[in-house]
């Protein structure tokens, strides 16, 4: 099908195998032996756990051995196959044409192997040419919200919140870097030596980092953040207790009356996700402009234009940095500017966008508080090199910001929204802040799950109400207040909570 057959060789169905010639570092398919074959192990498929105590991931040990016999039957594979042709049908039909072939190759050299060893030879063949080798069996799983892998050796993935080590594992350093190479590359991005950090992301929008050697002294190290296959909404969040059906209310109502919103968390905490949902309150009319760093946002409204920095070239040349897309938004007629994670001086350009007409743009960044989120914006400015005193710094950020949604990791593992926090003005040179809701922690359970609530401050008439009567919201948001203030629909919300 796939072309580069000779009719040198064949096997008992007529189909014709090109001989594969020795190389120093593959040995020739004569030299395969079925006692060789015989003694590779069969590595144990990851299965998705059933609960949090069960969940170790057996890890098991491939021999040189193994590799040395997938290595030889990998290329010749390589050797017969047209990759060019490979490349234009369906991945299913390639992958069946694939499993042909190598089973034609083992039956020709009269390699013995069982079935179960044989399976899994080709799958791991069938991974290495279609997709990222071993990454393949955890990127199919959705309960896995990240992948870490810390050389060719060792592996580990987040699954609800816990590090587990994960079995897999690559034939050596080599392997992981090629495939480090093929995920950038589809993004138009490198990692090697003279550039040995890259930002990039999967198909499915899944964010992806990558270390190599000399700064990885182990071997490179690659992270996958990665977006479950359904979309989650913010009555998904609701169900999961990370915040209440009131809560859930109020978060939709300042999405949608064009509030500018950032959202602040540590590192996993799901600001990204919750950014997501909180986009959905959105009307399908607006024009929306997103900066990212890496393409992962997944908005659904259809008059979305996205945007994406550029690292520079070999020659150092041509990096378009996000404050250059947040500049540039300006001028394509948005009605919200969306930043994917706002890191450093790009926050003036946000902020200067929030206060021109721009209202309902929205943004992530990294704190512990809204308060911390606060003195960060101001630091993320300062770092541009604006000459501007301290007061009229956060006198900008007083009057961009709106409301500042903390979401949080716990201890357990759980996600959590803590705070939704309106910014009122300034007392002196202090920034004036105040809580809607907050997330309270009563204790601990028996099985280590932390036990809290969520509470109402009692505020009756935010900030915003203004904006919510414009938009006919009214309503809606008092009824939301009033519910939480007499307690409806609060208590304890300690279900895990599992959102990235």
């Amino acid at each position: 099908m796939f072309g580069k057959r000779s009719e040198t060789d064949s096997s008992a169905n007529g189909r014709a195998i090109t001989p594969v010639q020795a190389t120093a570092s593959s040995p020739a398919m004569d030299e395969l032996v079925p006692d060789v074959v015989a003694e590779a192990p069969v590595l144990a498929k990851t299965e998705p756990v059933a609960n949090l105590e069960e969940k170790v991931v057996e890890e098991s040990v491939r021999t040189s051995e193994y590799y040395s016999v997938k290595t030889t039957v990998f290329n010749a594979l390589i050797d017969t196959i047209d990759l060019a042709q490979l490349s234009q049908v369906e991945k299913s039909v390639a992958r069946d044409e694939i499993r042909d072939i190598v089973t034609e190759i083992l039956s020709i050299k009269n390699v013995i192997m069982s079935i179960s060893e044989q399976e899994e030879l080709l799958e791991d063949i069938c991974n290495d040419v279609l997709g990222y080798g071993p990454l393949e069996p955890l990127l199919a799983r959705d309960d896995i919200a990240d992948i870490m892998i810390n050389g060719a050796h060792t592996s580990y993935i987040e699954v609800e919140g816990k590090m587990l080590k994960a079995g897999i594992q690559f034939a050596d350093n080599a392997q992981l870097m090629n495939i480090c190479q093929r995920i950038v590359s589809q993004v138009g991005r490198r990692v090697d030596e003279s550039s040995p950090i890259c930002d990039a992301r999967l198909p499915d929008g899944s964010r992806v980092n990558v270390i190599a050697p000399p700064l990885s002294i182990d071997g490179p190290c690659l992270t996958i953040r990665k977006f479950k296959k359904d979309k989650l909404t913010l009555a998904q969040l609701e169900n999961f207790g990370s915040i209440t059906p009131e809560g859930r209310t109020i978060l939709e109502i300042i999405g949608r009356v064009r509030c500018n919103v950032v959202i602040s968390g540590g590192t996993g905490s799901g600001k990204t996700t919750l950014l997501n949902c909180m986009t959905a309150s959105i009307d399908l009319d607006e024009r929306i402009i997103t900066c990212e760093d890496s393409a992962e946002l997944q908005l659904q409204q259809p008059h979305t234009v996205r945007l994406e920095t550029r690292p520079p070239n070999l020659e150092g040349e041509g990096e378009i940095t996000m404050r250059d897309l947040v500049k540039n938004c300006l001028r394509m007629r948005p009605e919200r500017i969306i930043v994917g994670e706002v890191r450093g001086p790009e926050a003036f350009d946000l902020l200067q966008a929030m206060n021109t007409g721009h209202d309902g743009s929205m943004g992530t960044l990294h704190a512990n508080s809204p308060r911390e989120a606060i003195s960060r914006l101001e630091s993320m400015i300062m770092m541009g090199g604006f000459s501007l005193p301290s007061r009229t710094i956060r006198e900008m950020i007083v009057g961009s910001v709106d409301v500042i949604v903390q979401a949080s990791r716990m201890r357990d593992g759980s996600r959590k929204i803590t705070h939704i926090t309106e910014v009122i003005g300034m007392e002196g040179d202090v920034p004036t802040l105040q809580d809607l809701f907050v997330y309270e922690i009563n204790g601990e359970g028996e099985d280590g799950k932390i036990i809290g609530q969520h509470r109402s401050t009692g505020i009756a008439r935010p900030k915003f109400w203004e904006r919510a009567q414009y938009f006919n919201e009214q309503h809606r948001l008092a009824k939301a207040l009033a519910d939480a203030e007499t307690g409806t629909g609060f208590g304890n919300n300690n279900e895990e909570a599992s959102f990235v």
